[in-house]
């Protein structure tokens, strides 16, 4: 077995690429040797990046030129109390991040839920996209190739499950700009957040398309999807699971607790949440839906840059009057395009595994598909709560003296 001296030094007279050292040591060598070149090439210390407590090959379908492991700190809220579709009672929820506050912030939020009885939860759409591009001559093959694609789902369909044995094809939704046909495909993947899968299906769908219409295929993603990034289509026909949490707070619990009235955190919401966003063009009517669902996504092993999609949130805050003249608080947030899974991808991760076992969500449900909606409606829980404490923190202008008590 080669030593990771010797890899190294190959490495650096050119001998060997970084990306071949596993073709010559096992995983964790290779690691170690990319290390030792690194520390050599940058002066830097890698020691903490070394350490890890999972074998390195267990990394392999996940990333590429492997030297450590990033820490983030996690930590957990909770019980998170969720009366659900697909799960209900309480659940701690892991959360990795470095913003100090956050935790705490979430860990308030809940603890109101809690008084309040728990918060409701429901997954209203599901739905992993992927659209590929066509090139056609003109509108009237876009029109040819439209129709028949409107005309044909069934082979369209029976082309896409032929590559999965899990994923299934919902709707195929047709759009065309000039000479451009797209076609957004959606399907449910079960527990899987199912990018990947989707995208294998819909390549090959694609071969058919070609074969029966005009069209050619330019690119199997032409951004209509939307993936990564900001997207008014997500934000309204959705991507992956498209889930609601609301919760009623007692008008007495909301001033003992929180320390303000439902009428000034809902005048608070409207005016931050709902038209400072929209003066300020933003796809998100929330105050920071992103950050519970990214320490969320850090932990239990999703696709982080997914967060993009998952800040497609609004919040709703409104103060109802009760006939005895009491004034509750409605709380919610919906999140449009959270793209979620218990299986595949980093969820196979030691650590990330270890995080959904204490959800109780690791690996795939039954029926399949119930765990990963039981991890969405968890998620949106929590991320309610967060929306709940820092609208309440603004109402009562407790926000800034919160950050200087936890000195953050």
């Amino acid at each position: 077995m080669t030593d990771p001296e010797t890899l190294a030094d190959r490495v650096r007279e050119g001998e060997l690429r970084l990306h071949e050292l596993e073709d010559h040591a096992d995983y964790e060598t290779a690691a170690t040797a990319r290390r030792l070149l690194i520390e050599r090439e940058t002066d830097a210390s890698l020691e903490t990046i070394g350490e890890y407590a999972f074998p390195a090959e267990q990394a392999e379908p996940n990333i590429e030129n492997m030297i450590g492991a990033a820490q983030v700190p996690m930590g957990v809220v909770g019980p998170v109390p969720v009366d659900g579709g697909a799960t209900s009672g309480e659940h701690y929820l892991p959360l990795a991040t470095t913003e100090g506050a956050l935790l705490a912030s979430v860990n308030r939020g809940l603890s109101v839920i809690r008084s309040a009885g728990g918060a409701a939860a429901r997954v209203t759409k599901n739905g992993m996209t992927r659209a590929p591009v066509f090139r056609v001559e003109g509108v009237a093959e876009a029109a040819r190739t439209v129709e028949w694609v409107e005309n044909n789902v069934d082979a369209l369909r029976e082309a896409a499950e032929s590559t999965t044995s899990h994923g299934e094809l919902l709707e195929v939704s047709p759009y065309v700009v000039g000479d451009s046909v797209y076609l957004r495909f959606a399907y449910d993947t079960k527990d899987a957040m199912g990018m990947n899968m989707a995208t294998i299906a819909t390549g090959e769908a694609c071969e058919v398309v070609e074969r029966e219409t005009p069209a050619s295929l330019v690119a199997l993603s032409g951004n209509l999807c939307s993936d990564k990034k900001p997207a008014a289509i997500n934000a309204i026909e959705g991507r992956g699971r498209s889930v609601t949490a609301d919760v009623v707070i007692p008008g007495e619990v909301v001033e003992e607790r929180l320390h303000t009235t439902a009428d000034a955190i809902a005048e608070a919401n409207t005016r931050k949440n709902l038209t400072g966003s929209a003066k300020a063009g933003s796809l998100g009517f929330n105050a920071h839906a992103a950050n519970v669902v990214a320490a969320a996504f850090l932990a239990t092993g999703q696709d982080e840059a997914q967060v993009v999609e998952a800040a497609n949130a609004i919040t709703t805050m409104d103060a109802r009057e009760r006939e005895d003249g009491t004034t509750d608080l409605y709380a919610s947030v919906s999140l449009a395009s959270l793209e979620v899974g218990t299986v595949g991808g980093g969820t196979s991760l030691p650590t990330q595994a270890e995080a959904l076992e204490v959800l109780g969500l690791r690996g795939g449900g039954d029926p399949p598909g119930s765990n990963a909606d039981a991890l969405a409606e968890i998620i949106a829980v929590g991320a309610l709560a967060g929306e709940l404490s820092l609208l309440a923190a603004l109402a009562s202008r407790h926000l800034a003296s919160a950050h200087e008590d936890l000195g953050r």
